[in-house]
């Protein structure tokens, strides 16, 4: 049976948003029991300009039950008066599709049709507090590469795209169909959807890069004791202070960003090496396994040895 996949876009979309699945799926159509039928969907039919300019040739809203329905994000994802005709559209018709998804800015569509009330979701996280803001009715989780909630799935910014796309792929096709896509698309490995998207915030110091240099410098200590009192020193504040200004700035509390960059640090040692897991939580500042496991369990859903064995399979 071949699974019928809608990418819906829209003018100023971004292209990575639609590009990114739609190379997800084609390289699981070859790998799957299943074939992957894949169509792209716009309100007027014909080329579509991206964000950058480049075109993408889109067939007309129709009746039509696809498989799934991945919305693409873009700036275009906020000119509402615009998208009212493809709003209406999927008010109408996401309740025939087995499976509705969002990309990045994609998800104001899918609240704006009213598909995300009372329920969890994210988008990019430069988007979070606008989003929040129009739709209070969503639970919004800023701090996901990807959220699920019963067949309604939204991701954050572009390439989790990609990320949501394996996993829409590991729930058709089983987890080999999706590690053996990942490998063709040369991506390190599936992130699973609880991990944090303020990765790359943190590799900025946040928007302003105010505290760039404070990662900088945390990333060089890892292993020593790193408590609020320190970081605030170093950044020549006071601790009460410091703490209101970082998680203002990262979106995450001092305590918080020390894990995850320590939880980086400690993942690129466990899946590209053989050195032991004891060895990877003193050096990364766990102090001990079962405190590394733990936290390994809380943002990447595995714990450290079952990662190691995925990287070298």
């Amino acid at each position: 049976m071949t699974r019928h996949i809608a990418v819906l876009i829209f003018p100023d979309f971004q292209i990575l948003d639609a590009s990114g699945p739609i190379a997800a799926f084609e390289i699981a159509s070859r790998l799957a029991a299943e074939p992957y039928e894949i169509e792209v969907l716009a309100a007027k039919a014909g080329p579509v300009a991206s964000s950058s300019g480049v075109r993408m040739l889109a067939d007309p809203l129709n009746d039509r039950r696809y498989d799934t329905l991945l919305v693409a994000g873009g700036t275009g994802s906020r000119h509402f008066e615009a998208l009212a005709p493809t709003v209406a559209w999927l008010r109408r018709r996401a309740g025939g599709m087995r499976r509705v998804a969002s990309i990045c800015s994609g998800a104001y569509l899918l609240a704006e049709a009213g598909l995300l009330d009372g329920k969890r979701a994210t988008t990019h996280w430069g988007q979070s507090d606008r989003f929040a803001r129009r739709y209070p009715q969503v639970r919004l989780e800023p701090d996901r590469i990807f959220v699920r909630e019963g067949e309604v799935w939204t991701s954050a910014g572009i390439t989790a795209g990609i990320d949501l796309a394996l996993a829409l792929i590991e729930d058709d096709a089983g987890a080999d169909v999706a590690r053996r896509t990942a490998q063709q698309l040369v991506v390190h490995q599936r992130r699973p959807g609880g991990q944090s998207q303020f990765s790359a915030l943190l590799d900025m110091g946040g928007p302003s890069g105010r505290f760039a240099e404070l990662m900088d410098w945390i990333r060089e200590r890892l292993s020593e004791p790193l408590g609020v009192e320190r970081l605030a020193d170093r950044a020549a504040m006071s601790p009460r202070h410091f703490a209101r200004a970082f998680t203002a700035e990262t979106g995450v509390t001092p305590a918080k960003a020390v894990e995850r960059l320590r939880l980086e640090a400690a993942r690129v040692r466990v899946e590209d090496g053989h050195e032991p897991i004891d060895r990877v939580a003193l050096t990364a500042g766990f102090r001990d396994p079962e405190r590394m496991r733990r936290a390994f369990l809380r943002a990447f859903g595995q714990p450290p040895q079952a990662l190691r064995r995925a990287a070298r399979a």
